[in-house]
């Protein structure tokens, strides 16, 4: 998990265009980081293309922090 972590704050970083040092599992996408709708496509379609990986609409919506967005990574890695 604390690989997958690091490799979602990177990807929040770029997507979100933000330094990203003080992003913890429970930061929030909308209420802390100021994400929009698009944004938050871009970090869902970011974590899709970095991991490999297919993260369903319905997993998406439920992805409201980063620990959120980690958790649904692993379980589709497992």
């Amino acid at each position: 998990m604390d690989n997958t972590f690091e490799i979602v704050k990177e990807v929040v970083k770029d997507v979100l265009k933000i330094d990203g040092d003080d992003i913890t599992m429970d930061t929030r996408f909308i209420e802390d980081l100021k994400a929009d709708s698009m944004d938050q496509f871009f970090l869902i379609d970011g974590f899709c293309e970095r991991f490999d990986i297919n993260i369903t609409d319905e997993a998406a919506r439920n992805i409201h922090t980063v620990g959120d967005a980690v958790r649904a990574i692993d379980a589709v890695l497992k």
